[in-house]
């Protein structure tokens, strides 16, 4: 088994090496080693998978580490982890939250722009921008490289307009810190 620094450094190669990486969403680690058998080069979690897998509409930050650890040790390939909103809106809060869980052996991590409380979910631009800052602040803190991944388009970006307008957003998450920048494109 590679450990998690080789995992890191096979997952950092392989986000250089490709204009798009694909990987698949493994909501368990029974599904990990189906995944890692078949096709993939690398794993994601799923929060909304664990949720669905524990019949649930939303998942603790504590549930979405313990399942991103299971995961990651039941696999070979490096594991990116779907971190949701990290359990806190203030940037300075999850950062705190995140170093005070054990490390569940993932070597990227991914940050929701989006919260469940009112009508527009999701967060100010500026506000995703803090929150950027911190994740990177607190991967950076880590012993072991980790890719901080940032959501760039939580909805829908269909339309040239649309798109430009997320375009110059990934490039203030950039500008943040951000490793890896992408669009969670929904029609």
């Amino acid at each position: 088994m590679r450990s998690q620094i080789e995992k890191a450094e096979a997952f950092r190669a392989l986000q250089y090496a490709a204009r798009r990486l694909y990987h698949s969403q493994s909501w368990d680690a029974g599904t990990t080693k189906l995944l890692a058998a078949m096709v993939s080069r690398a794993l994601a979690t799923t929060s909304l998978g664990l949720a669905n897998t524990l019949g649930s509409a939303t998942v603790s930050l504590d549930a979405i580490i313990e399942n991103c650890r299971a995961i990651a040790q039941a696999t070979d390939l490096p594991v990116n982890a779907d971190l949701e909103n990290c359990g806190a809106d203030d940037p300075k809060t999850r950062q705190r939250r995140l170093h005070a869980r054990p490390k569940p052996g993932v070597v990227g991590g991914s940050i929701e722009d989006v919260h469940r409380r009112s009508q527009s979910p999701i967060y100010e631009f500026a506000r995703r921008v803090e929150r950027v800052h911190a994740a990177v602040e607190a991967a950076r803190a880590l012993a072991v490289p980790v890719s901080t991944l940032t959501r760039a388009a939580p909805k829908s970006s269909v339309g040239p307009q649309r798109s430009r307008r997320h375009i110059s957003g990934c490039r203030r998450f950039e500008a943040a810190g951000a490793d890896v920048l992408y669009f969670a494109r929904r029609a």
